[in-house]
């Protein structure tokens, strides 16, 4: 049973900074392709940022200018640096991983931006 467990959420100051991380159970390496997604109340879960295997990283259009996503293979873990953050950015952030065509979700990490 391979496990995504996040981490490095919390409450922040507009403008402020956070990285979550996000240690896979199994190689990162094994995954086709790993992501952040993130669920704001009252919306639907969305897609933030992806790194594939080779390392192509995609982050999307509205935080493309403030959010890098990132790995470290040795420690099976991905990163999502968000700097500059605002209000709307306040979410539930989830880790996704796919392998061996499943795919895998952790429990997700609170992030709340304060105005």
């Amino acid at each position: 049973q391979v496990q995504l467990v996040e981490s490095g959420g919390g409450l922040v100051q507009a403008g402020g900074s956070l990285r979550l991380s996000c240690q896979a159970s199994a190689n990162i390496l094994s995954f086709s392709v790993m992501g952040w997604y993130r669920q704001a109340p009252g919306k639907e879960r969305e897609l933030v940022a992806t790194i594939g295997t080779g390392g192509t990283t995609n982050v999307v259009d509205s935080v493309k200018d403030r959010f890098t996503i990132s790995r470290e293979n040795a420690k099976n873990t991905v990163y999502l640096q968000m700097n500059s953050l605002k209000p709307e950015d306040t979410a539930v952030y989830f880790c996704n991983g796919l392998r061996a065509l499943t795919t895998h979700w952790g429990q997700g990490t609170q992030v709340t931006v304060s105005s």
